[in-house]
C-alpha cells in the first residue's frame, strides 16, 4: 500500500477573491453612505453687525401669566372671550400705524391661552406679532 500520492494528482489550492471583492464593495459603499463630511474652510471670516432699525414704532406688550391671565402694557385685563381679548387690543392699538405685538408668555402658560391672544391679535387687524424669549445659558 502506497500512502503516497503524486504530486500530479493534487489539485491547485487557489483563493477565490470575487467573494472577497464583492464584501469589500459593500462594506464601502455602507461605510460613504454613513460618514458625515465636515465642512472645513481654509479663511477665518467675521461676519459683518447690524445695527436694529430705529424707527419701529414701540410694540404694545402681551403679558400671559402660567394660570392665562392677560396683562396689556402693564394693565391687567379681565378678558373671558378672544372677542373681549380682540376689544382691548383694538383700544391699545386706536392711534397707531401698523400695530405690533410683543408676546410675553409664562414658560409653562397653556398653549391655547397664547393662541387665544393670537386669534385676538387677526380679530383686531394686528398683523405682526412677535413672541418674546430669553437667551438660554
Amino acid at each position: 500500500m502506497n500512502f503516497r500520492h503524486r504530486r500530479a494528482d493534487r489539485e491547485e489550492l487557489e483563493i477565490n477573491l470575487i467573494p472577497l471583492i464583492d464584501v469589500l464593495l459593500v462594506i464601502l459603499i455602507f461605510l460613504a453612505a454613513t460618514t458625515s463630511f465636515a465642512r472645513y474652510t481654509q479663511l477665518e471670516v467675521t461676519l459683518p453687525e447690524a445695527a436694529i432699525e430705529r424707527d419701529t414704532p414701540p410694540a404694545i406688550t402681551i403679558d400671559i401669566s402660567r394660570d392665562g391671565r392677560y396683562a396689556i402694557n402693564g394693565t391687567l385685563i379681565d378678558a373671558p372671550s378672544t372677542a373681549d381679548l380682540a376689544d382691548n387690543l383694538s383700544m391699545a392699538a386706536a392711534g397707531k400705524d401698523a400695530p405690533i405685538i410683543l408676546i410675553n408668555a409664562d414658560a409653562q402658560a397653556a398653549h391655547q391661552s397664547v393662541v387665544n391672544m393670537m386669534e385676538a391679535a387677526r380679530l383686531a387687524g394686528i398683523s405682526r406679532v412677535n413672541f418674546a424669549a430669553q437667551n438660554a445659558r
